[in-house]
């Protein structure tokens, strides 16, 4: 399964700071990393003072946030792989994997041990195969030769092991059948209980001991319920190597490494957002809309030909001697909604209609699932599409959970349809607003921030101009048109823009169609076509009457206008390629063997003590144990194999890269061992047992010669006195309507973008939620004169500009089309930026400065920025930079 790039992210990360932490210790890593600018926005608000485990400070312990729906369980598997390089460096390192109740647990358990598992999957590629996965109920079936040779894997729940008094728990019980572990196990041995309270009882054969010994890899599923006094005991008597923790709602003991955002999970396709949110003031209205919701994505379903998918409603019903039970609400549905009974199954505690069930399967009939709370953990079927709630989920501790199960987007891709990329709320209200913010509270519990919940949540019904949540928004135009209409022609009606036009029927039994907001020229045409004949000159002239009398609600987007940015291209061998780096790196031969095989002495070194293997790495010492033992275990490997033959082969495996050939890599690892072993004369026997320490430094190296390679390129194609540079409008970026409809917008005020090219309601939000100094820097190209219209270009998107730097690409914060028909580019540098002369800031001044002179006159570029935070200051800089072009 391939990750993605918030996942690869968040990887990247944990395993910057196990390195570093390697050097430094953990809670100095921990510090270092979340100070640096880019990691430090990112945690906004969750990054804190490090909190080591009380009696294990040198123990890394880190958490990484993700919300619902992030695919934690995945990330945990790549996790392990990553702290085995990074930290633990053993081939082979055991792992506890705690979760929070039994139900998980055995469902985690079940999936590992499935080798057709994706969870399972990662393990065996990083492994090899040699994979071994235990119920924490079936220790005693593990061995020492698993221990040798095979990943281990316990899943358990931290309550299993969270007991003040450890006697009578099987854990922490003596138990002859792990004898084989102990049998060279001194009886003293520190930190490992004994039999019983004599000093010469020996040690007890626990699988507490057991753990203890091997120092385990701690994943901790659900962090925030593992923070009292008695879970860092837990800690202390399993003495681990290492706790990566997992949580999407976080509390103040954790210690957040990295944060993911609900825009990242919408932008990757995992998830249905926004969450559209219908209230009835009964249940039973609550009911029949969720019925009909179901009805209408069937036939969105039904013309989506990118995989099968059967919609479903969720319903909670209340709890017993409450109005809305269980039995109350399918009896509803089959005697006053005319459901069949085979298309519903309830799922309670007490009736498991699911069990055994492939919801997936085609075949299956099931529409609607019946439940209190028993879904709110461990199930997961991407095809529900409604919540309904007849509760109060505002007190309810569960509705967050079975929102949840609604939020998973069918096979993590985006559909066509686009009704089918959303997931739908009905809940029981008389106020709007009431259960709006019930709604919002609900997904802040599910891990998403304030603000992302709020830009997360729309009303199937339009009008709400004020804005959901209290905000002042700008207040659209309305008009109303009244006309005869059948039921079944307003549904259709009703289809055409949901956020723009409601039909509902009045009393007299016509139709009335509400706008909210003058519609788009392809909103209008849809209207048009989907209306019988009699309506088209009645509502052509409302329109145009509704259109005149609002002459700029039309922002040149919607009117169909576009416009192109070019492209920076390169002739690179005659042809004309695009210039990106990563591509112009295809066109150029490099090979390892031009760069030496060698490491000196201040950049790798070991040093053999009494006890241990220091390690100079970089000027950083690094200790490795060979000495107690409980680390004489990670060196129990058979002396005969080891060879400069077996110890190349290993470095490959762990070095290997798809751009350098096998054979060339071979080679210069057998130059790079010979040079250690021959010439600097450290014995092969400290190489080994540094392994992942020299992996790790050779790595690096190459990665050092690689950007060193994309350097040259880079100024070779682009800035050198042979390189050829061009700018393609054919190739180039195009921008259009809705463009950027996945994006947030951006909701800071009543201020009125004049000029923006989608429209005053349509600015893709800013980096901070207030906007900022990107905010006044908008300011100041919508007042430019001579402005034709301007839009942000968000960073990342696949519709974005981009320029290339010879590390990745940049994405301009701003482009923009001048009355002259000149594009302006407009890259904002903050006040806190403005005196960094870094490599990256150069970079990105020049390729933009190369781009717009590629252009001949077409284009231009402007790095601006504000020493005392004045828009004025901003257009100053742009306005001095057209007129020098």
């Amino acid at each position: 399964m391939k990750l993605k790039q918030y996942q690869n992210a968040s990887l990247t990360t944990l395993r910057r700071y196990l390195e570093e932490a390697r050097i430094i210790g953990p809670a100095e890593a921990y510090k270092s990393l979340t100070s640096e600018p880019d990691l430090a926005k990112r945690l906004k608000g969750f990054a804190s003072k490090y909190k080591p485990i009380k009696a294990l400070p040198d123990v890394p312990y880190v958490c990484l946030r993700l919300p619902t729906g992030g695919g934690k369980t995945i990330l945990a598997s790549h996790s392990i792989t990553v702290a085995k390089e990074a930290w633990i460096e053993k081939d082979y390192p055991m792992v506890l994997w705690l979760v929070p109740t039994n139900t998980i647990r055995m469902q985690t358990a079940e999936a590992l041990k499935n080798p057709r598992h994706p969870y399972r999957q990662v393990l065996d590629e990083a492994f090899e195969g040699r994979v071994r996965v235990f119920d924490i109920g079936d220790f005693t079936q593990i061995t020492p030769q698993d221990l040798r040779s095979n990943l281990c894997v316990v899943v358990g729940t931290i309550q299993t092991l969270r007991v003040t008094n450890t006697d009578g728990r099987k854990v922490y019980a003596h138990n002859e059948n792990l004898e084989s572990h102990f049998s060279a196990v001194p009886a003293n041995t520190p930190g490992l209980q004994p039999i019983d309270d004599s000093q010469n009882s020996g040690v007890r054969y626990s699988f507490a001991n057991l753990m203890h010994m091997h120092q385990p890899l701690v994943i901790m599923d659900e962090a925030h319920k593992a923070g009292s006094d008695l879970s860092q005991e837990v800690y202390e008597r399993i003495n681990p190597s290492a706790c990566i923790e997992f949580t999407a709602t976080p509390k103040g003991f954790n210690n957040i490494l990295h944060t993911v955002s609900a825009q990242e999970l919408k932008d990757e396709e995992m998830i249905k957002m926004p969450v559209v949110l219908d209230e009835a003031e009964t249940w039973q209205g609550a009911v029949n809309s969720a019925i009909l919701k179901r009805a209408e994505l069937q036939e969105h379903a039904d013309r989506d030909r990118d995989g099968y998918i059967r919609p479903i409603v969720l319903f909670q019903a209340q709890k017993k001697n409450e109005e809305v039970t269980v039995e109350v609400l399918k009896q509803h549905l089959i005697d006053n909604e005319n459901i069949d009974e085979n298309k519903i199954a309830v799922a309670t505690g007490s009736q498991r209609e699911l069990d055994g069930i492939d919801l997936f399967d085609p075949d299956c009939p099931i529409e609607y699932v019946i439940t209190i709370e028993a879904l709110k953990e461990g199930w997961d079927c991407s095809f529900a599409y409604v919540f309904c709630s007849l509760a109060n989920i505002r007190s309810s501790t569960d509705a967050e959970q079975l929102l949840g199960r609604v939020l998973r987007m069918p096979y993590a891709t985006k559909r066509k349809e686009a009704a089918l990329n959303k997931s739908y709320a009905k809940l029981v209200s008389k106020h709007f607003s009431e259960a709006a913010m019930t709604l919002k509270d609900k997904l802040v519990d599910m891990g998403f921030e304030e603000s992302e919940a709020e830009d997360n949540i729309e009303a199937e019904q339009p009008g709400f101009d004020d804005g959901l949540f209290g905000k002042p928004e700008r207040r659209r135009p309305t008009m109303t048109v009244e006309v005869k209409a059948t039921p079944e022609e307003q549904r259709e009606l009703q289809k055409v823009a949901p956020g723009k036009i409601k039909v509902s029927s009045g009393e007299d039994g016509n139709a009335k169609i509400e706008f909210y907001g003058v519609p788009k020229p392809r909103e209008e045409q849809a209207l048009i076509e989907t209306a019988p004949k009699y309506m088209h000159e009645i509502l052509q002239t409302k329109l145009k009457e509704f259109k005149e009398q609002n002459p700029g609600e039309l922002a040149p987007a919607h009117l169909g206008e576009e416009f192109i940015v070019p492209r920076l291209m390169a002739n690179v061998q005659g042809e004309l390629v695009f210039g990106d780096t990563d591509i112009l790196m295809e066109y150029h031969d490099w090979s390892l063997a031009d760069y030496p095989a060698r490491l000196k002495p201040d950049e790798f070194d070991i040093v053999e003590t009494t006890n241990a293997f220091e390690i100079d790495l970089d000027g950083n010492r690094l200790t490795v144990s060979v000495s107690d033992a409980t680390s004489q275990l990670a060196f129990d490997i058979d002396v005969e194999d080891w060879t400069v033959n077996s110890l190349v082969r290993w470095l490959d495996s762990r070095i290997r890269d798809p751009w350098i050939g096998q054979a060339e890599l071979l080679s210069w690892l057998s130059d790079i061992v010979e040079h250690l072993t021959q010439e600097r004369e450290i014995p092969l026997s400290q190489l080994m047992r540094c392994k992942f320490i020299l992996a790790r430094k050779l790595k690096n190296k190459i990665q050092d010669f690689r950007q060193l390679e994309r350097d040259r390129v880079y100024q070779t194609n682009l800035f050198g006195l042979a390189a050829r540079v061009e700018v393609s409008f054919d190739d180039g970026y195009r921008f259009f309507d809705d463009m950027y409809y996945d994006v947030p917008k951006y909701r800071g005020g009543q201020f009125k973008y004049k000029k923006h090219f989608m429209g005053p309601d349509e600015v893709p939000s800013f980096d901070s939620k207030d906007g900022g100094e990107e905010h006044k820097c908008a300011l100041a190209l919508d007042a430019l004169p001579g402005l034709k219209y301007w839009t942000r270009n968000v960073a990342r998107h696949r519709n974005s500009f981009s320029l290339p730097t010879s590390t990745d690409k940049f994405y301009p914060d701003f482009v923009a089309v001048m009355d002259d028909g000149r594009l302006l580019v407009v890259e904002y540098k903050g006040k806190d930026r403005a005196a960094d002369e870094s490599r990256d800031s150069r970079e990105k001044k020049l390729i933009g400065e190369q781009w717009a002179k590629a252009s001949n006159g077409k284009a231009v570029f402007v790095m601006a920025t504000m020493e005392k935070g004045d828009p004025m200051e901003v257009r100053t800089q742009i306005t001095q930079a057209l007129n020098r072009n």
